[in-house]
């Protein structure tokens, strides 16, 4: 019985380990896709001074995103790969980032609108 109770207090030992060793404040993540025209949500949602990390795809054609209002460099978005881009804005207000490279006829349009909040 001994070596049970010392199994099970290592075993607890171990989670509480991993539990202490997790960060405390992980950054809000939004996924989103790119595909021909448009981006999947067309509207997202950060607050000022809070970090928000833009988890990013295409599943068709090659897109990009900038914004210099937002801080966010040319990043270019290729279908089958993922590319987290960090956003902390500075300020609160609607955003409306078109996508900056053309993809064809509906590209005028391709836009993801980030709506900052206080």
């Amino acid at each position: 019985m001994g070596s049970s109770i010392s199994r099970l207090f290592a075993a607890f030992a171990g989670v509480t380990v991993l539990m202490i060793a997790a960060p405390a404040f992980a950054h809000p993540t939004v996924d989103i896709v790119a595909s021909n025209w448009k981006f999947t949500p067309g509207t997202i949602e950060m607050h000022v001074g809070e970090t928000t990390v833009m988890h990013i795809t295409s599943s068709g054609g090659v897109h990009g995103i900038q914004s210099d209002d937002l801080g966010i460099a040319q990043t270019t978005i290729k279908p089958g790969e993922f590319v987290d881009v960090s956003v902390t804005p500075k300020k609160a207000g609607t955003y409306v980032i078109h996508c900056s490279i053309p993809c064809g006829g509906g590209h005028g349009d391709m836009t993801l609108t980030v709506e900052v909040k206080p």
